[in-house]
């Protein structure tokens, strides 16, 4: 039978181990580096699209590139939308995926940035028109899709009135993971496919 000073001993012992663990065990709560923490669901939905880092997959399973690389070098504003000076990139749109529910796995738009000859996946778009919504802000990930706002052109058509959601699932945005364009995002200066919106960014 041990003593109450060799109880007190091997205590004191369990404590200054589980201290030590919690000390030097990495944090890994953090999935977008100084960010907010990442949920649960959308880190499920960046595990199942990860597969579309490949634009060729994301081809094969009907998403289409919109070529244009949309940027905001200035910001702009469009009726109540906000967009800060960022970018957005190269939309990959998949005409299969609208509908009247949002799917965290089946997003209707893939934005990727282009980085020398390659196309990198950076971010998911959530994105349902006006008419298919009922007039309601549909919500994803905690989130209210963000509008109704009209079509961007040339990309969409101004008529095709919409609600969308940005998501950087795959690129740290200082703004949040929520914002609608991204600093960090870069398109070609004076590509040929490059797209500058103006700053009362109009149809």
């Amino acid at each position: 039978m041990r003593s109450n000073s060799t109880n007190r001993l091997h205590t004191l012992y369990l404590l200054a181990s589980i201290a030590v663990l919690v000390l030097v065990s990495p944090d890994t709560s953090q999935a977008q580096g100084s960010g907010a923490p990442m949920s649960a669901d959308l880190q499920a939905a960046k595990a199942a699209l990860s597969k579309y880092a490949d634009p060729i997959a994301a081809v094969r399973d009907g998403y289409f590139s919109t070529l244009a690389c949309v940027d905001f070098p200035d910001g702009a504003t469009d009726g109540p939308m906000v967009y800060p000076p960022g970018a957005m990139g190269v939309h990959f749109l998949n005409l299969a995926n609208i509908g009247p529910k949002l799917d965290p796995t089946k997003p209707q738009i893939l934005i990727y940035e282009p980085v020398g000859d390659k196309l990198v996946l950076t971010a998911a778009e959530w994105f349902m028109p006006v008419q298919v919504a009922g007039g309601v802000a549909p919500a994803i990930f905690g989130q209210n899709l963000a509008g109704p706002m009209d079509g961007h052109e040339p990309i969409i058509p101004a008529s095709l009135k919409h609600y969308d959601l940005h998501v950087w699932l795959w690129k740290d945005n200082p703004k949040g993971m929520f914002s609608s364009t991204n600093a960090s995002v870069k398109c070609p200066a004076g590509g040929a496919y490059t797209i500058a919106m103006g700053a009362h960014h109009q149809h």
